[in-house]
């Protein structure tokens, strides 16, 4: 499943009624760089745009061509058996991957009704993520809830993500809050990234922050520099993709090497995640989108250094 069909499952959910030990400090972000070779700046990817057609484990044979060692999943261990896992795991250690997120909670944060029904969803996935040695969980709000105020189900989100902090209190696990701009699902509640961080900076806990996908944040409302520098500590991760069309930074309006100088200039220390469909070779795109983010990273870096 990617992610869009993802998105299709929970508006269509709702529009049919129904219900149903490292820390990463708020001043200072968990530290990944040195987790792939000398590279500034960890690169990852988000699996369900690329090589969809082959097993998974050709998969990950592909990304380790394109010179990457993260991977970001969204359920493609939903049918998985024993076996399936052995070797999934036995692929990654042997290719020197590292699952770093993973999706899937199906329940919504926005909906009060659908709490304890989402926490059950959040602590399987939480078990899963553990079992993959992968730490953070990325969470969607869910839909609009017909007939609720606005500001009800903002804090619902809020609550929410503070009881599913207490899930994972103490563990090597974060949880990330992201928002889906409102063309790719026009029933998603939260659809911007300045409401976003509010919600983050409300929960207050130093293992849930904010996905920042620069693409669906160009899509909702843009500004992406400013929102990133007025809210860099609540940032945990970050999704590329250029806008229009999901395509490799690049093709479209988004300056990505304006942003990888900024999140230089900001001592970022997180990982991003390259999370487009590319519209040439793929594992030569990605080699190419990887190298760009570490040149412009690095050479920022080094300016900021001088």
């Amino acid at each position: 499943m990617n992610r869009r069909e993802f998105h299709r499952r929970l508006a269509g959910a709702a529009l049919a009624g129904t219900a149903g030990a490292a820390k990463a400090s708020p001043q200072g972000p968990i530290a990944l760089r040195g987790q792939q070779g000398d590279d500034p700046l960890p690169v990852s990817i988000m699996l369900w745009t690329v090589f969809t057609k082959l097993p998974f484990e050709a998969r990950l044979e592909k990304v380790a061509e394109a010179g990457y060692r993260h991977v970001e999943l969204v359920g493609e261990f939903e049918k998985w058996s024993e076996e399936d896992y052995r070797r999934a795991l036995g692929k990654a250690r042997e290719l020197g991957i590292t699952f770093d997120a993973t999706s899937g909670v199906r329940h919504s944060l926005a909906d009060p009704a659908e709490r304890d029904a989402m926490l059950d969803d959040l602590k399987n996935l939480v078990a899963i993520a553990e079992r993959l040695n992968c730490p953070a969980v990325i969470l969607l709000s869910g839909n609009e809830v017909p007939g609720m105020r606005r500001a009800q189900q903002h804090q619902s989100c809020i609550e929410g993500l503070k009881r599913g902090a207490q899930l994972i209190e103490g563990k090597n696990m974060r949880l990330l809050l992201e928002s889906i701009d409102p063309e790719e699902n026009p029933h998603c509640f939260l659809t911007r990234a300045s409401e976003g961080f509010e919600i983050i900076r409300a929960v207050n806990h130093p293992q849930v922050q904010f996905l920042y996908d620069f693409y669906h944040e160009q899509v909702a409302e843009g500004n992406l520099i400013e929102k990133l520098v007025k809210n860099f500590n609540l940032v945990g991760l970050c999704h590329i993709a250029d806008v229009p069309g999901r395509h490799e930074p690049g093709t479209g309006e988004i300056d990505y090497t304006n942003i990888y100088r900024k999140l230089a200039e900001l001592n970022y220390a997180h990982l991003i995640a390259m999370e487009f469909l590319p519209r040439r070779d793929p594992v030569r795109t990605l080699r190419e989108a990887r190298l760009q983010a570490i040149s412009a990273f690095a050479s920022a870096s080094a300016a900021r250094r001088s």
